[in-house]
């Protein structure tokens, strides 16, 4: 049964830090890349961060350049995102979601990613 659950939200001051885990069950992780997303109230879902099936690619939303970091582990079946520098703007619902992929890219569109886990919250307040 395909299955992404992700982890690691909560509640963390400004400047705190957080890292999202996104355990893939039920499916080859390694031919699917793997997307960020992020909904706040009010908002239209919006891609944060995404990597390559290898992981050899990476993109970011300008917004978190040189803050976030995207990584993977398919030996473990997991896709990280390490977020530095919080701030509140950044108070979401975030979420993975993966995509098959032949090739070296990854995408935050939200339109081109089949599979959804089911959001952990993230709340940066002092």
């Amino acid at each position: 049964q395909w299955q992404l659950v992700e982890s690691g939200g909560g509640l963390v001051q400004p400047g705190g830090s957080l890292r999202l885990s996104c355990a893939a069950s039920g499916f080859p992780l390694e031919y699917y890349s793997i997307g960020w997303f992020r909904q706040a109230p009010g908002k239209e879902r919006e891609g944060v961060s995404s990597i390559s099936t290898a992981g050899d690619t990476t993109n970011y939303a300008d917004s978190v350049k040189g803050r976030f970091t995207i990584s993977r582990d398919n030996a473990k079946k997991t896709v990280y995102l390490q977020m530095n520098s919080l701030h509140v703007e950044v108070t979401a619902v975030y979420y993975c979601a993966a995509t098959y992929r032949d090739d070296r890219g990854s995408s935050l569109l939200v339109r081109e990613y089949d599979y959804w886990g089911q959001g952990t919250q993230v709340t940066v307040s002092s």
